[in-house]
């Protein structure tokens, strides 16, 4: 199902991240993984994917209050893409949680986004 080689590709800096914390996803990552799914963008269905890496890597859904996200979400003005705006939110608002991340833009903005 996912690519364990993508594993290779992070940084010894992500990868320390993921040995020292809980592995938690936003539950608008579950969104974006169907907004991608719908586009073709991605071959496995949202919840299909998710139970996959919490099973391999005891990856949960992260509960953190969602008023204190979109409270947070207020002050990112360098996106306009919803997903983008509340995953960085949702790591900010949870203590400036480290936040795995390919996406270049985010690692741009965010100073504890790693890849």
């Amino acid at each position: 199902m996912a690519q364990h080689g993508l594993l290779s590709r992070l940084s010894a800096e992500a990868k320390r991240q993921i040995e020292a914390n809980d592995l938690l996803i936003s539950p608008m990552v579950l969104l974006e993984f169907q907004y991608l799914y719908d586009r073709k963008r991605i071959g496995v269905e949202p919840i299909p994917l998710y139970t996959y890496l919490n099973a391999t890597f005891g990856v949960d859904l992260c509960s953190f209050p969602f008023p204190a996200i979109a409270t947070e979400a207020l002050s990112i003005g360098w996106t306009t893409d919803p997903f983008d705006r509340i995953i960085v939110a949702h790591a900010k608002a949870s203590h400036d949680s480290p936040l795995i991340t390919a996406d270049t833009e985010i690692r741009r903005n965010y100073s504890r986004a790693v890849w």
